[in-house]
């Protein structure tokens, strides 16, 4: 019979497009994450992945499994949520970052609604430091946000690499300025951005700002500014620069979960269910890793 463990570790190499972003997501080691993958090919008795030193892909017969494990694993939570779900109700009181806001996070708050009926949620979109500042003023209950570097407060969730993004068409020639389109201030990825350029001697100004995630993404879109995203933001019509335009590489990204120290059980469970964010890709593979 195949474990469980091993469907999961499965399925998240498969969505991450290889073995060091799926480690990071599941919090375990990439060595670890190999062994589990061989051992499950070992139970199939096949290979299930093709390696080369740039990515992994999914064999015919790893194709075939993939979709069999995502019905296992969701009977499977299904289940063990249905038997372990306590009575739940209340106010919990939500704040998350956009770029979760505007994707998994809906899909997690619909299984917890449908396992909690009674439960209500309110939420609030924002920019980690002012939701975290919320938190702190009892005006929240719960926070999911990019950790502030240098700080180990909150449970991380997951990892995710931070890339400079431009328009498809956008072309940067060596030693011109480079055009930023930034969140507005107390943002993670603005004072990464920041930092990165400082250090460097790469000519920079800002050209555009903006209160929210689409709005930078807006800007880059239409061609005329670079701006620093989650690899997992970059979607349609927006590409990666890196080495070849001579930007500074930018620090992987850590989003963690914040709760008051109150032993609430509804928004410990709230928190438990955003932890499952780990478990599951917030967008496309965009940089592919062994």
């Amino acid at each position: 019979m195949l474990e469980f463990d091993l469907l999961r570790t499965f399925i998240m190499v498969a969505d991450c497009g290889g073995f060091r972003r799926a480690a990071d997501r599941l919090n375990l080691t990439q060595s670890t994450v190999s062994q589990q993958i061989k051992r499950l090919e070992l139970e199939a008795g096949r290979p299930l992945f093709r390696r080369t030193t740039r990515e992994v892909a999914l064999t015919d017969e790893g194709e075939m499994l993939l979709g069999d494990a995502r019905r296992l694993m969701q009977l499977e939570e299904a289940a063990r949520l249905r038997i372990a779900a306590p009575r739940l109700s209340g106010l919990v009181r939500l704040g998350a970052v956009e770029e979760v806001a505007s994707s998994s996070l809906p899909p997690a708050l619909g299984r917890f609604v449908r396992l909690h009926p009674d439960v209500r949620l309110e939420v609030l979109v924002g920019v980690s430091a002012e939701l975290i500042e919320q938190l702190d003023m009892d005006a929240l209950d719960v926070v999911l946000a990019k950790r502030p570097w240098g700080t180990s407060r909150g449970r991380l969730a997951w990892r995710e690499p931070l890339v400079w993004a431009a328009a498809e068409t956008f072309e940067l020639d060596p030693g011109a300025t480079i055009p930023l389109a930034l969140f507005r201030e107390h943002s993670v990825s603005r004072e990464a951005a920041l930092d990165a350029l400082r250090d460097g001697e790469r000519p920079w100004r800002i050209v555009y700002t903006s209160h929210s995630l689409t709005g930078v993404r807006a800007a880059a879109l239409a061609g005329f500014a670079v701006t620093p995203l989650p690899a997992s933001a970059v979607g349609a019509g927006l590409r990666i620069l890196g080495e070849r335009e001579a930007l500074p590489r930018l620090p992987d990204l850590e989003f963690a979960i914040y709760e008051k120290p109150r032993r609430d059980p509804t928004v410990a469970a709230l928190a438990a269910a955003l932890a499952a964010l780990a478990q599951t890709p917030i967008g496309p593979s965009t940089q592919p890793g062994i």
